[in-house]
């Protein structure tokens, strides 16, 4: 683990069976892009977000269509035994449909609250009771989310005004940061006036700014010990939402700020919506904050690796362990913390192989074609052929079974002692 990373002390607070904040480990979130209203594909969706990784699962419910269907979608969760914590994600009607059905007000682990559109003018403050005094009676979080495209106006033109009596004006951008962390905190504590415990109340002001997430959750993490969840809310897509989310991200993890993440990637048409996942899982691993599944460390390539045999076998193994994750979890605790190498050269080949549970040195360009395999340091045995890619997965396979399952000497192919 990380050895420079001191977690900032917050109030825990479990939403269903996980506990977000505290001492429990930075969960990973994501949310579905379907429509709530079609309950079989936000529920495939969901089930297959979990499967992926994600701990907690957001949907959106914004129309009577999909309020309607959140039970069901609950339900079918369960028959597949995926029990992943759903949350409601309510904007402007969130009031009216958790009142008038219940059985969506119930089947939700959290509820998503915007203090910048609950409701507006002198409705406002009835509309946001009213979503705290259900979430009391039904003794469920809230995460009070404020997002900068969607400030309260209000609160902005008066922090303006005053702003710009001041003797010594700040620049807009900075009012407007602290116009988010005010809306966060103001209605964290109305919520709390109206009787919502603080262990069950979840902070977030997202931004689409690296710079700015920064300077917001630093300043936000100071003034309250409200569990935090962090995210660019508007993250972008491929390698510009990656880069974006892990840079803002990893300062503030790294400062020991953020209880829960989400990296919030516009995924392309028809694309892979637990690729956020994937990324988060990846970013709280390599920070060495927590360990999901073994990642594979792989050589960039260059004029000595002209051949893309070990590039196609990296990726090969990468699919491989991320595909038998779900079953791993669950058969061999420890798994994840496993690492693996494909190489290839001999430049840094062997070394690297060296330093990872199991590692696997290709030939570069010219080189002899053989292929040694490091297992914990020492090089056990050399691969040739057209079929090193399925004979690395057996040896993989075999490795996870002896050294993290919990089975006897004669199910991992060693001798018994003698009767």
């Amino acid at each position: 683990m990380n050895p420079s990373y001191q977690r900032r002390k917050s109030v825990p607070v479990r939403v269903g069976d996980v506990v977000v904040g505290g001492d429990a480990p930075i969960v990973v979130q994501s949310m579905t892009n379907t429509d709530t209203a079609d309950a079989v594909a936000t529920a495939r969706q969901v089930q297959a977000l979990a499967a992926a990784g994600s701990e907690v699962v957001r949907i959106t419910v914004n129309t009577e269509d999909a309020a309607r269907q959140v039970a069901r979608i609950r339900d079918l969760l369960d028959a597949t035994g995926c029990r992943v914590p759903l949350v409601g994600d309510f904007h402007y009607n969130g009031h009216l449909l958790l009142q008038k059905y219940p059985e969506c007000a119930e089947a939700l682990a959290k509820y998503r609250i915007n203090p910048g559109n609950v409701g507006f003018g002198r409705k406002k403050d009835a509309q946001f009771a009213t979503m705290i005094e259900t979430a009391i009676a039904r003794n469920k979080p809230v995460r009070i989310g404020v997002n900068w495209g969607s400030l309260d106006p209000a609160l902005v033109a008066q922090m303006m005004d005053e702003n710009a009596a001041s003797p010594q004006p700040r620049e807009a951008a900075e009012v407007t940061r602290e116009a988010l962390i005010r809306s966060a905190l103001n209605s964290a504590a109305k919520a709390e006036e109206l009787g919502l415990p603080r262990d069950r109340i979840v902070l977030s002001c997202k931004v689409s700014g690296v710079q700015d997430l920064i300077a917001v959750y630093s300043e936000l993490a100071q003034r309250c010990d409200y569990a935090l969840h962090l995210g660019l809310t508007e993250a972008g897509m491929g390698s510009k939402g990656i880069v974006a989310s892990s840079a803002a991200m990893g300062i503030l993890l790294q400062a020991g700020i953020g209880d829960t993440i989400r990296v919030s990637l516009t995924p392309e048409p028809g694309g892979d919506r637990t690729q956020e996942v994937v990324v988060a899982q990846e970013l709280l691993q390599t920070m060495g904050l927590r360990s999901f599944t073994p990642l594979v460390t792989a050589c960039p390539g260059c004029g000595r690796t002209t051949s893309t045999v070990f590039q196609e076998l990296a990726g090969d193994i990468q699919a491989y362990v991320r595909t038998q994750m779900p079953a791993w979890r669950e058969r061999y605790p420890g798994v994840e913390d496993m690492t693996l190498a494909v190489m290839g050269c001999v430049v840094n080949g062997p070394g690297e192989s060296k330093h990872a549970n199991i590692g696997i040195s290709l030939p570069g360009t010219g080189e002899a074609p053989a292929a040694p395999v490091f297992i914990d340091g020492e090089k056990r045995m050399t691969l040739r052929g057209d079929n090193i890619a399925a004979e690395f997965k057996q040896i993989l396979d075999d490795y996870v079974r002896q050294h993290y399952g919990n089975t006897s000497p004669d199910e991992r192919g060693e001798e018994l002692p003698a009767a």
